[in-house]
This record gives C-alpha cells, sequence and structure tokens, in this order.
C-alpha cells in the first residue's frame, strides 16, 4: 500500500521555525540510502518498516535475515522475489555504503546470496511514494537503492531512498541524542557536559573531533605546544595572529586551514567543517560577563579551563583567548560585536589536525542567559584519531535547510587538474581548481582568450525533467517559452519566485519531446522544480544527475578545431563543425564504439566554446584526449579566478553578484530572457515582473573607472552624497588594459556616458571617478562567441 504520511516535521517553538533541526516522532529513526548505495540496520519484532522514494522512479530492494540466518520475505509480512540480483550489484559496485554493509555482513555471518529478495517501487513510483512492513522477527536489514551509471543522452539517475525505522519498544522516556558513529576507531571518546571543560594530549598527526551532540552549543577549544610546555613556555593558539596571517575570520578547510601561535607557529590545522561558522574574537565566556549582566558567580568557560589546566602548570587567566566553535558572532555596521544563536545542527563537528604534539582543552558552554547555546545548553562529544586515519578536506554542503549534511567532493575531473595545481577552493560543495601552479589567473587568462582553454564546470546542478507534464512544468517555472524550444536545442533562461526575484540563472537542455535536462548553478531551481512539480499535481518526475554527468567545458578560438578530431557523431546529429550557437550533439570518441558524451556549443567564457557531459567513470578519459589533441593549438588548463575575469569581460551575471531572491530578471540584465510578448502562457513571477518591467527601479549597467583601483563588489555608487546603486563585479581587464565592472544603479542616473563616483572606506572619503558605459565591455556584438575573430582586435598577450 502506498501512502504519504508526514515522518518529519521542522522544529518550532513559539512561532519561531528551525528547519534544520527537524523533529521525528518518539521512537522513529530515519537512514537515507543514496542512489547506487545500500544500508545494514537491525531492527526487533514488531517494529514498523518504511521506504520512502524521494522523487520517484528508484526502485529498492531488500532482504531481511533472522539471527539463525534465514532469510525469508515472510518475516516481513510479503512475498519474496528470489535471489536479490540488484543489492548483490549494488554491493558489488564499490561504493562506500557498500563496504559498510559487507563488512556487517561479514561480522553476522550472512550470506546475501541465499536472501530472499524483497522489491519496491518496481512500476514507476511517484515522487513521495511510501511502502510500509513489520518485522516479525529480530534480525537484520539490508536495503539497497539500485541502479546503473547513466549514460549522458538518458534521464534516469539513480536517486536517494529513505529508509525509517519505527521501534515497536523505545521506551516510555524520549531518550537523549547521542553522538553520531565515529570517524573511526577512536583513541580517545568522551563527552563533555555544560558547564565543563576536559583537557587531554594530543601527538603530532593526530585528530581530534569536536562534536555538537544535540546542535545549537558552543565548545571552546585551546590547544598548547607541549614542546614548549616542557620548556616552561606558554605558547597557545593565537586567534589575531591565526586571523593576520590566514587573511580571514578563522580558517577553514583547504590551504588556508591553520590555527597559529604568537611565535607563528602552526598548532592546528581544520580538516573538516560541516557548520562554517565559528568565533576568533571573543573570549571563553568568563566570570565577569556573568557578573555585569547580574549573575554572581554563574560557572563560566574561562574558570573551568584554569581548574582543568592547572594539572600542566598553565597559569590562570580572568578570561581564556580560545577557538570558539559553533559560536555565532557578527560585527555591524558600527563595529559592535553581537551574537545570535549557533548555526550548528545535531551531529556537526569539526575535524581538526596536530601539526605538533599538544595540550589540548575542550569545554561545553554552561551560557543559558543569551542565545550563544540557542538559550539551551548541551553536551559536546572530543574524539581523537590516529594519525594514519585518512581524512579527505571537506567542508560541510547542504542542498537546503532541512538536507542532510554532505561532504565536499572531489569531481571526475579533480585528478586531471590536480596534475596542474594544488590550489583547490570549495564550490557549491565541491573542489575546484582556483589558479593553476606555473600559470597563474592572468596566464590563463590569455590562453582562453587568445588560443583555448579546459575548466572544470561539474558543480553545476543537473536535474532530470521527464513525463508527460514535463513541458507544461518548465513552461511554468522558467522565463523562456518552452514551447519554443526544439529537440537538440538548448536554451538560456532564468527561473523566478512568484515576486519576481530570481532562484537562479540556467540552461535549458530538450533531449525529447518529453525530456528535459535544466542546468544551474545551485540545487534551490531543481528543489523549486520538485516543489511545483509535486504542488500541481503534474504528471512528471524532476531527478537530480549532478553526480551522474560531469562536465567540462573547451573554450577559445581552437575549441572547435580540437573537439572535431575527437568526436564521432552518428549521421542523425549534427557534427562539432555543424553545431550552431546552444545546440547539441550526442556524440562519442573516435567511433561509433566509443564513450558516450553530450556536447553543447555553449560557455560562460565570452569565446567561441562547447561543454562536455560525460559520466564520472569517463572523465580522465575525455580530459585526456582533450589534452592530447589540445597541445598543437596550446590548449592550457583554466580556473575560477581567470574565470571570473572572462566572464565580467563578457557581461555574463553570477549569482550572489548580479542577482539574488530580491532581483528580477530585468534588474540583473537579462531581460531577453523574459520574452513577455511572444510567451503568452503564464509562469512564476508574470505579473510581478510585468509591473517591476513597467516600473523599473534599477538597472545593471557597465562601468570604467580612471586608475588604476579595482573596486569591491558592494561598494557604493554615488551621486553627490546620494548612493544611487552599488557594484556587483569588477576587475582589471588585461584585453582592455582599465578598470572595468558591473553594478545595479537607479534607472534616474543609469545614462550611458553620465559621469559616476564610486565610494569607499565610508562611501564619502574615498571616490574613484567612473564613467556609465554599454556592457558586456568586450565583444558586445558576440562574434567571438559565433567564431567570427577579427584578428587584429587581439592583442599579443606577450607585447
Amino acid at each position: 500500500m502506498n501512502v504519504k504520511p508526514a515522518f518529519e516535521v521542522p522544529f518550532e517553538r513559539s512561532g519561531v521555525l528551525a528547519p534544520g533541526l527537524p523533529i521525528l516522532p518518539h521512537g522513529t529513526e530515519r537512514h537515507p540510502i543514496p542512489g547506487m548505495g545500500s544500508r545494514a540496520v537491525p531492527v526487533s519484532k514488531g517494529d514498523t518498516i518504511t521506504l520512502l522514494d524521494r522523487d520517484g522512479m528508484q526502485p529498492a530492494e531488500m532482504v531481511f535475515f533472522s539471527p539463525d540466518r534465514s532469510s525469508d520475505a515472510a518475516m516481513l509480512g510479503t512475498q519474496g522475489h528470489g535471489r536479490p540480483e540488484g543489492l548483490i550489484a549494488t554491493l558489488a559496485n564499490g561504493s562506500a555504503s557498500g563496504k559498510k554493509v559487507l563488512r556487517a555482513l561479514e561480522i553476522a555471518g550472512f550470506d546475501i546470496g541465499k536472501g530472499d529478495a524483497i522489491r519496491a517501487f518496481a512500476d514507476g513510483s511517484r515522487p513521495g511514494d511510501m511502502v510500509h512492513f513489520v518485522a516479525e522477527s529480530d534480525g537484520l536489514l539490508i536495503v539497497a537503492a539500485p541502479g546503473k551509471a547513466m549514460r549522458p543522452e538518458d534521464n534516469n539517475p539513480p536517486t536517494d531512498i529513505i529508509l525509517y525505522i519505527q521501534r515497536s519498544a523505545p521506551g516510555l522516556e524520549k531518550p537523549d541524542v547521542g553522538p553520531p558513529d565515529p570517524l573511526a576507531d577512536p583513541l580517545k571518546d568522551f563527552n563533555i557536559q555544560p558547564g565543563n571543560a576536559h583537557s587531554y594530549e594530543v601527538k603530532a598527526g593526530e585528530f581530534i573531533q569536536i562534536v555538537d551532540i544535540r546542535g545549537r552549543e558552543c565548545s571552546d577549544f585551546q590547544a598548547f605546544s607541549r614542546r614548549a610546555l616542557d620548556q616552561g613556555i606558554e605558547r597557545e593558539i593565537d586567534p589575531t595572529t591565526t586571523r593576520s596571517l590566514m587573511g580571514s575570520l578563522y580558517p577553514k578547510p583547504g590551504i588556508f586551514s591553520k590555527y597559529w601561535s604568537v611565535d607563528q607557529e602552526p598548532l592546528i590545522e581544520i580538516v573538516q567543517d560541516t557548520c562554517g561558522r565559528h568565533d576568533t574574537f571573543g573570549l571563553a565566556c568568563t566570570a565577569r560577563y556573568y557578573e555585569d549582566l547580574g549573575y554572581p558567580g554563574h560557572v563560566n568557560c574561562s574558570d573551568n579551563i584554569n581548574k582543568d589546566l592547572d594539572q600542566y602548570g598553565i597559569k590562570p587567566r580572568g578570561g581564556w583567548p580560545a577557538i570558539n566553535f559553533f559560536f555565532n558572532t557578527m560585527l555591524d555596521d558600527t563595529n559592535a560585536i553581537g551574537m545570535d544563536d549557533p548555526w550548528s545542527r545535531p551531529g556537526d563537528f569539526v575535524l581538526l589536525r596536530a601539526l605538533t604534539d599538544l595540550v589540548c582543552v575542550s569545554t561545553g558552554c554552561p551560557c543559558d542567559i543569551d542565545p550563544a547555546n540557542g538559550w539551551n545548553p548541551t553536551d559536546i562529544q572530543v574524539r581523537t584519531y590516529k594519525a594514519t586515519e585518512d581524512f579527505k578536506r571537506s567542508y560541510g554542503y547542504r542542498k537546503s535547510a532541512e538536507a542532510d549534511v554532505e561532504e565536499t567532493k572531489k569531481t571526475a575531473f579533480h585528478d586531471c587538474f590536480a596534475r596542474h595545481t594544488r590550489d583547490f577552493v570549495e564550490y557549491n560543495g565541491y573542489w575546484l581548481p582556483n589558479t593553476m601552479t606555473n600559470h597563474g589567473a592572468i596566464a590563463e587568462y590569455w590562453a582562453c582568450r587568445d588560443k583555448v582553454a579546459v575548466m572544470d564546470l561539474s558543480p553545476l546542478r543537473k536535474y532530470e525533467v521527464v513525463g508527460p507534464d514535463a513541458e507544461e512544468l518548465m513552461q511554468l517555472c522558467v522565463t523562456r517559452n518552452m514551447k519554443k524550444l526544439s529537440v537538440g536545442q538548448v536554451v538560456y533562461t532564468a527561473m523566478c519566485y512568484e515576486h519576481g526575484g530570481m532562484i537562479d540563472d540556467g540552461t535549458v537542455y530538450r533531449l525529447g519531446e518529453t525530456n528535459f535536462r535544466w542546468i544551474g548553478g545551485n540545487d534551490t531551481s531543481g528543489l523549486w522544480l520538485q516543489e511545483q512539480a509535486l504542488k500541481r499535481n503534474m504528471n512528471v518526475w524532476v531527478r537530480n544527475s549532478t553526480d551522474q554527468l560531469h562536465n567540462i567545458a573547451v573554450q577559445g578560438r581552437h575549441s572547435r578545431e580540437i573537439l572535431s578530431k575527437i568526436f564521432w557523431t552518428p549521421p542523425q546529429q549534427p557534427t562539432i563543425e555543424e553545431l550552431p550557437w546552444f545546440r547539441l550533439s550526442v556524440a562519442r570518441v573516435d567511433n561509433v564504439q566509443g564513450t558516450s558524451v553530450v556536447i553543447s556549443r555553449t560557455g560562460y567564457s565570452g569565446e567561441l566554446g562547447y561543454e562536455i557531459f560525460c559520466h564520472p567513470k569517463d572523465a580522465v578519459e575525455i580530459f585526456d584526449r582533450v589534452w592530447e589533441v589540445g597541445q598543437e593549438y596550446g590548449i592550457a588548463p583554466l580556473g575560477l579566478a581567470a574565470l571570473d575575469m572572462l566572464r565580467i569581460e563578457g557581461g555574463l551575471i553570477f549569482a550572489g553578484s548580479e542577482f539574488d531572491d530580491q532581483t528580477d530578471p530585468f534588474e540583473a540584465g537579462i531581460g531577453f530572457t523574459v520574452p513577455l510578448k511572444s510567451k503568452t502562457d503564464d509562469f512564476i513571477g508574470r505579473a510581478a515582473i510585468e509591473e517591476r518591467k513597467a516600473h523599473p527601479h534599477r538597472k545593471l549597467v557597465g562601468f570604467e573607472i580612471e586608475g588604476g583601483t579595482v573596486p569591491s563588489p558592494g561598494d557604493c555608487v554615488r551621486v553627490g552624497k546620494a548612493q544611487v546603486g552599488e557594484i556587483t563585479s569588477a576587475m582589471k581587464s588585461p584585453i582592455l588594459g582599465k578598470v572595468i565592472a558591473l553594478g545595479r544603479i537607479s534607472v534616474t542616473h543609469a545614462i550611458v556616458g553620465a559621469d559616476i563616483e564610486i565610494g569607499q572606506l565610508d562611501g564619502q572619503q574615498k571616490r574613484l571617478k567612473a564613467k556609465i558605459v554599454p556592457f558586456p565591455h568586450f565583444d558586445p556584438t558576440k562574434e567571438r562567441v559565433k567564431g567570427m575573430y577579427a584578428e587584429a582586435t587581439v592583442p599579443n598577450a606577450a607585447e
């Protein structure tokens, strides 16, 4: 029976919603199973087992083993389907989740080949469909979300299954939330209750994990050089030195990841961080802080640190400078330091690595008189791990406030670009190259302008939209007219909320009459498509294929020549030479037997260019062929820093800069994506956009700035003392030899040729003289994108 009960609701108290703190019914557990992944969960007699097909069309397969090692579907009250071929194939695909399940099976002595398969969602399930089973005995449940690698021209990505277990005997009292499973076998594993501190020693290379068990709880941390202490010298993490050397408020995983002493010795580096919001300004809470607020004698972290560090002969202090993990502080316009509830969710953690032998101390903050701990102090878990553990650098990424945290991923092309650089930065949940060793942003830029460059664009979000109502859904959710989009055609468009503010910009690929692919910059747009399809009860499926389609862009005047030497296209598809702007072709490497790809004549550089989409397993092959053939043409790798330069010159907008959810497409400079006259159908945001177009307030314009000072995004644009706009992006253009910028400005002053000033410092004391100019600043007629290069207009990079 398929039903759709509500299991999870956001935490709410007195009108305050906290979607990041979901509430499950008492005795209910939630276990996500990734597409092509699996999970093993012990169950007890009477437990209710529920499977949720979140996105639809994702088969699930289960096997239940009783303690006597027998497997019979009847123990879950249903009929079996024989040998669990889907589950066996899933366990054999080498996934991380499969390795854990195989280990559990080995320990229990269960033979998966003798399992009695139970299958669900085999006949085209709808998004949100659920099935229920009840365990008739104790046992071990194995669940898989089987799937195969998706070919680039297909629309069938494996997606997640959510397993819920409703325990039949959860106990009369709701148990405390416990810490998540350790990342590996811990060396130390201890709990710190609020109002306590605990010191511990860590050897060089070992890891420290600090876990916020229930969320919204701060933990002060300090680390001392053991070597210095042995010499009678106290040398601990100095927050001021750390901020100065790292160039940020606090270190983050990546290159700028270290915490330093006042002697500029690195003591600790941060390896993983699932929260991303901490403090290095304030002291650990002190007796004076509570006394000044009228709470004399209140337990505090600084006194607790003093007591626990006394065993090491460390002198007490009235207030300890510390790294205040999960403490949410901010500076306002008056330079006052404020605070609010922490951003951490249950199970969030930071993972540190000791760079020398250390004496560390961690606290559970007892503050219950302000938002520092969400008004409810809870406990902290600290674990240490061996130096030999292989923990990858990672930020925590969530597709939405309610979504499960995900580690930063490497794209399938990561190792190819790692041959050329170690400078990777986190971008929307993935590591992307920023600049290339022995190149640099300027050299990479000129390679794209003069010759050809290759870049990794795999983090672009891909969502497959299929079904009888696919065209209707896309027509409703994007501003372009999908009824005019031919199979094999690509169109650039905006996606908006009801009030006209932009969710995202992106491209729509039409792969068939009822098959569309949305490619955008963030998951919000894909989730919006899912929400609208469900809300309107449309006969359509929207499924995330981001991790089934990774892509590189080959951009520059020689891109067509390179790709035409590599890819074969069937007779019904256009060849690379025939492929026009904003069209796609299904192609293969070398011949009809070669690796399958989808190639579109699109890009983000302002140059002739193409994007190549392939399954991750084929990425290295594709990159190596492009790189090999590209040597003749001087191909170079290109990172994010150079890409930003190219797109600003080309007038190409970027989320968070030229647009956000308060900016409509006309204000963002892409009014051409809203054909209000030729698209007569309604779409989400149409009424608001029509009103905003009729009464515009702001306009995106180009600026040329005198001198060599490059303004920063957010700098004010002024006429006299009045602020009339702001800078969104700026750069010193190598090819134009001048400082240029994009910015939003009041339509009253958005006059090409008008003189204007850009304010810095407080906006009044320093002004940059500028002139409003048309944009794009470079190649405004798009001749280069069309492949029509005028040699005389391109200066040599060496001149």
